[in-house]
């Protein structure tokens, strides 16, 4: 699916990617890593403006009830990763590796690591959420770094003047510390800005570990899991499952560096471990 450059400042769904591993490499300090401008580019600068304008409370709320009823039609999960694939430009000859092999990349690094089962799976599936962009949506409501909203944007927030331009910065009760929720009342009852995180959790939580839940719903989590951002909305129950979000982030960074998966000698291990969680077909 071609997207407008109006809706897609992005050339890929992967230049997110790259600027936040970037962002956050190893060994940068806490000074360095939120110093945003200067790892930016102007396309991400121009994502991050939509995606800050557009993420307001009345849009989340939207797209949960138009996509976390999983009223899609049955696909397997297969089908879906076969189904992402499209997204890879193939007019830019810098990009040969399918989005599968990205899954499989991050999966392959948990897997020499020695993590459970369920840990690899979550490495596999976690970008599964990204054919929003193939169902139409526009970039800046499938990526970027995830936020509460209905209540005061946290500083740590990247790039954070570009607020000014969201509806909600003009509604006081959405502006308090607390907002519309309640203190420590626990991230489930939280909103968080509408993206790839979300959706791939509501269609895989029947079937997956809690600590794969969590993985897979706040990867994108970034003020929060890496800032220690919104820690008074969080409960201890959240404290607790974010050991194992942190534990899952530097896979997420920095496993596309690493070589390019034997796609054909490990596939009969993946076709096995999807097997285990999932039956042949699952609601989206």
């Amino acid at each position: 699916m071609k997207q407008t450059a109006e809706n897609a400042p992005l050339k890929e769904l992967d230049d997110w990617d790259d600027f936040v591993a970037t962002r956050y490499r190893q060994g940068k300090s806490e000074e360095e890593f939120r110093n945003y401008k200067a790892d930016a580019n102007p396309t991400v600068t121009e994502f991050y403006r939509q995606n800050h304008a557009g993420q307001t409370l009345d849009f989340v709320l939207r797209k949960k009830a138009e996509y976390c009823g999983l009223n899609r039609g049955k696909k397997g999960i297969w089908e879906m990763a076969a189904y992402l694939n499209a997204l890879v430009d193939d007019s830019d000859p810098d990009t040969d590796l399918t989005q599968t092999e990205h899954l499989l990349q991050t999966a392959e690094a948990i897997r020499k690591d020695g993590h459970p089962r369920w840990f690899i799976l979550s490495g596999f599936l976690h970008d599964l959420g990204k054919v929003l962009c193939l169902y139409g949506e526009p970039q800046w409501a499938v990526v970027g770094d995830t936020f509460p909203v209905g209540c005061r944007y946290s500083d740590q927030i990247v790039f954070p003047e570009f607020f000014a331009a969201n509806p909600d910065s003009e509604i006081p009760e959405y502006q308090t510390e607390y907002g519309i929720y309640e203190p420590n009342c626990g991230l489930d009852k939280v909103h968080l800005s509408f993206g790839h995180d979300e959706y791939v959790y509501q269609v895989t939580r029947r079937y997956v570990p809690e600590e794969a839940q969590y993985m897979l719903r706040y990867h994108s989590f970034y003020p929060a899991h890496r800032h220690g951002a919104y820690r008074h909305l969080m409960n201890g129950h959240d404290e607790r499952m974010f050991e194992w979000v942190r534990m899952f982030n530097p896979y997420d960074l920095y496993s596309k560096g690493r070589e390019r998966p034997k796609t054909q000698e490990i596939l009969p291990y993946y076709q096995d471990l999807v097997s285990e969680f999932f039956p042949e077909k699952i609601d989206w």
